[in-house]
């Protein structure tokens, strides 16, 4: 490496409510001499970075663009009412789209549910963020449907959720332009798939097939087949000696026994 070039680095952007600290830890442990840096970027803005290249893979929610970028689906989040503490919701474990029917539901503008329109009545003017939304939940003006993951981010002592079950739901996938899945993207693919150090990385998936099944070759190989696979040979052996099948393996015994055999 020239003076001139920078050492390898690792650029993951996360969007508001994942977590990456177990990956970056995992990361940290395996590949101690690659820096990863974490790039905080809203919902809507995640597909622009990583088209433009600001990052090399991020922590996304779907859907995104699949004719630019690749996915791996991670998981589904539930989907939960956040309301002040008095409320009557809190009282209970779990609501329907029908309970909210005669209540004030904030839709802000960095949704990420993908409504077009929430369960409940619409407020007259869609909050700029979701941050806004939950200092009007506070207030007591309505209440505010979202992923768990930005009910816990939002966290206020006097705010709770509750599950929403018959709601939409969103998923968190790690995406990276297709054009662009270098070997620390492969690395990374690796980590999140919990993928071991001496195990196969992403980047030689078509290779770990023929791999797999080297080992099991070498036995016939050298000859030192199973028994199974002995006695088979013998089958095979013994019906060429004769005029075929299994009429051939007759005329091999015949041939043991003597005339006495054949006579019968």
């Amino acid at each position: 490496m020239t003076g001139s070039e920078a050492p390898p680095s690792f650029r993951l952007a996360y969007v508001p409510g994942v977590t990456p600290s177990k990956w970056v830890r995992i990361w940290n442990e395996r590949f101690p001499d690659v820096p990863l840096t974490l790039h905080s970027v809203t919902a809507a803005e995640a597909p622009d970075v990583l088209r433009d290249g600001a990052a090399d893979a991020g922590l996304v929610r779907l859907p995104v663009d699949r004719t630019v970028l690749s996915a791996i689906p991670l998981y589904t989040e539930a989907t939960v009412v956040v309301v002040p503490k008095d409320h009557v919701i809190a009282a209970v474990d779990e609501v329907s789209a029908e309970d909210l029917a005669d209540e004030v539901v904030f839709h802000p503008l960095d949704d990420v549910l993908g409504w077009e329109r929430p369960p409940g009545q619409p407020a007259f003017e869609r909050p700029a963020t979701t941050a806004d939304a939950v200092e009007l939940v506070a207030a007591n003006v309505g209440l505010l449907v979202v992923p768990q993951s930005l009910a816990r981010l939002h966290h206020r002592k006097d705010l709770t959720y509750r599950p929403l079950v018959d709601a939409l739901q969103s998923s968190v996938a790690l995406s990276w332009p297709e054009d662009a899945t270098t070997d620390l993207v492969e690395d990374f693919i690796g980590v999140v798939r919990g993928r071991t150090l001496n195990s196969t990385r992403g980047r030689t998936t078509s290779q770990a097939p023929a791999a797999q099944q080297q080992p099991r070759r070498k036995p016939s190989e050298g000859g030192r087949g199973s028994g199974k696979q002995a006695g088979t040979g013998r089958s095979q052996r013994g019906g060429s000696g004769g005029s075929g099948g299994t009429k051939g393996t007759r005329g091999a015994k015949g041939a043991k026994r003597g005339k006495p055999r054949r006579r019968s």
